[in-house]
């Protein structure tokens, strides 16, 4: 065999002296074969260097064992832990991750979308977030999301934020202050955790004070806004929630600029609770979303919807969509998670 030529099933079967079927049915895991057949199979295959053409097994109708994973980027802790914790599980099962950072860049999402039905992955798991992204809807593949509306066939796993966001606000009311601001990325219907605070200072007849800054803000120029927009409001608030731990930090850089100690002189709260955060920023009180319930959730619910569609498929001549889930699933509970901070 001439050594710039890949090798092929056949090759396979000759080193291993066996048939075409035989090593067919060592890669698909399927009818009976001696454990003396299998090790020869995957001796040869580990001499000869093999790798199966993914895209030539999807075209023949078998799975190629392989699922995308779009997040804005790994770099921010609570993606970098999700995508960990999916890769692990969807391992447990066989299946390869190709992980999508879209930098929160709408032509790169559509752009890793367009990559990954090309190379057939047997679905998708999407936490990106931008906002408006019509591409979804007519992605005919098995897709969840984290902490995201895609689109209504599309099921969403996240933790109770709602909840989250009125643990917050109580928390903070309790600990003595009197005018705590929430510190976010984008306020509106869509936001649960600002729905929480607004209920807790709406129930005490607080007025809420909305901070804002956008989530896809590049990191260089987060920081600077942060500062400005609690700077417009310093004389008024005693506190902030702020809806990451990341925020949360540079809340706590802006009161040290300003001699306020914590918590004496103000309190900060965030959301999240990651390891590298709990390391980074040990004092921070903060609401701790279960990460790794939210990765099996989504992997477990995900390779449902692919067995479905499997199901549905073979059931029919047709290319059957994913269908819509009976029963949205129901957010996940999340916990304070007390420091010294609030």
């Amino acid at each position: 065999m001439e050594s710039h030529r890949k090798p092929t099933l056949a090759d396979v079967a000759q080193a291993a002296g066996v048939s075409l079927t035989t090593v067919s049915r060592v890669l698909n895991n399927r009818g009976y074969l001696s454990q003396e057949t299998r090790e020869r199979v995957a001796e040869a295959i580990a001499q000869l260097n093999y790798r199966p053409n993914q895209i030539a097994r999807a075209l023949h109708g078998k799975s190629t064992h392989s699922i995308g994973l779009i997040v804005p980027t790994v770099a921010l802790p609570f993606f970098g832990e999700l995508t960990e914790h999916v890769e692990d599980f969807l391992a447990d099962h066989s299946y390869r991750t190709f992980v999508c950072n879209s930098m929160g860049k709408v032509d790169r999402e559509r752009e890793y979308l367009d990559l990954l039905v090309s190379h057939r992955v047997d679905g998708i798991i999407s936490s990106a977030h931008n906002d408006g992204l019509a591409d979804y809807s007519s992605i005919h593949l098995p897709m969840v999301s984290v902490d995201r509306d895609l689109s209504p066939i599309v099921p969403n796993v996240r933790c109770d934020n709602e909840a989250g966001g009125r643990l917050a606000a109580e928390h903070l009311l309790k600990r003595g202050a009197r005018r705590p601001a929430l510190l976010t990325s984008r306020t509106g219907i869509h936001n649960l955790r600002e729905k929480g605070y607004r209920q807790v200072l709406q129930q005490v007849g607080i007025e809420p004070v909305i901070l804002t800054v956008d989530f896809n803000t590049p990191n260089s120029e987060r920081p600077g806004l942060i500062r400005e927009r609690l700077d417009l409001v310093a004389d008024d608030i005693d506190a902030v929630f702020a809806t990451d731990d990341l925020a949360a930090a540079q809340v706590m850089e802006w009161a040290a600029e300003r001699d306020l100690r914590i918590p004496d002189d103000f309190k900060v709260i965030g959301f999240d609770g990651t390891i590298a955060m709990q390391h980074a920023l040990p004092a921070l009180t903060t609401i701790q979303q279960p990460i790794a319930k939210l990765a099996r959730a989504a992997v477990d619910l995900l390779l449902n919807r692919i067995a479905s569609s499997t199901t549905a498929s073979s059931d029919s001549k047709q290319p059957s969509e994913p269908r819509k889930d009976p029963q949205a699933p129901s957010p996940i509970p999340v916990r304070l998670l007390p420091g010294r901070t609030a």
